[in-house]
């Protein structure tokens, strides 16, 4: 989800990556400089300020964003911690509007931790934007539900968020699919930081959440410890919505995991390698 916010008479991308908004930080560094070059700027300052530059490659992520001729790039992003970090480094008049706006941010992102319904009404919101129907938000939304569910059981019982979620979660797409996470989003022509459920057409949809909800419930009833016992759930489970993927096909004489997407029908947009 592209995004560009403007802020008096610049313009600053922004996207929802890793269920919180991340900003362009060489946008971030032409607000606040008014640089001619802010790539440059960026560069130069990173080596000037060594504990700057580290913290910029420790913790902010490259993500795709759209750049001004439409096109898509990967682009240095920070969250709102790190966006605050940069505004330290670099005294500048034009910081304040902006710690407003960032404030602005981190308090509407409170409200939504406080009373998830404003983030499922934000999402909803910006879904339909995006042009999808009522229908496959719906099933978007009790998919993430389906989900949280069973990163809930994981997290509760000894398996490791990051790497360790996305094992799980892999061998859950891989069993039900025949196919890896990376290898349906190069199906669907996506890049590496665009979410692949966004993309999913519903029976996609429907049948991750059985595969999820499947391997939570075996995983319970085995009482899965850990990364080693959860991969067997995880397999299971899959297992379980690969049989009504091959049933459901053997009645409509298609494949349900499709190379569909949702991406914008631009002449311009690429998918990055």
């Amino acid at each position: 989800m592209n995004n560009i916010i403007p802020l008096e008479q610049n313009r600053i991308r922004k996207i929802w990556h890793e269920e919180q908004w991340y900003f362009s930080v060489v946008d971030i560094v032409a607000v606040l400089t008014d640089s001619s070059n802010p790539v440059d700027y960026l560069k130069k300052l990173r080596k000037r300020d060594v504990e700057l530059g580290s913290y910029l490659g420790t913790n902010c992520p490259q993500v795709e964003m759209l750049t001004e001729t439409g096109k898509i790039r990967n682009t240095l992003a920070g969250n709102t911690e790190h966006i605050f970090r940069i505004i330290q480094s670099i005294p500048s008049k034009n910081a304040e509007p902006l710690k407003i706006w960032l404030a602005k941010v981190g308090y509407e992102r409170t409200l939504e931790m406080v009373n998830p319904e404003i983030g499922l009404n934000r999402s909803r919101e910006l879904w339909k934007k995006h042009g999808r129907s009522e229908k496959w938000i719906q099933q978007r939304m009790m998919g993430q539900e389906t989900r949280n569910k069973l990163t809930d059981y994981w997290k509760e019982n000894g398996v490791k968020e990051g790497d360790e979620y996305a094992i799980l979660t892999n061998i859950i797409h891989q069993e039900w699919t025949d196919l890896g996470v990376k290898d349906h989003k190069e199906l669907k022509k996506l890049g590496r930081s665009q979410n692949l459920r966004d993309h999913m057409n519903e029976a996609e949809l429907i049948l991750t959440a059985l595969a999820e909800m499947s391997t939570r419930q075996i995983a319970e009833n085995m009482e899965a410890k850990g990364l080693v016992q959860n991969k067997i759930s995880a397999k299971k489970g899959g297992r379980v919505a690969k049989n009504a993927r091959k049933e459901l096909e053997s009645k409509i004489g298609k494949s349900i995991v499709t190379g569909e997407n949702f991406l914008p029908k631009n002449k311009d947009y690429k998918k990055l390698s």
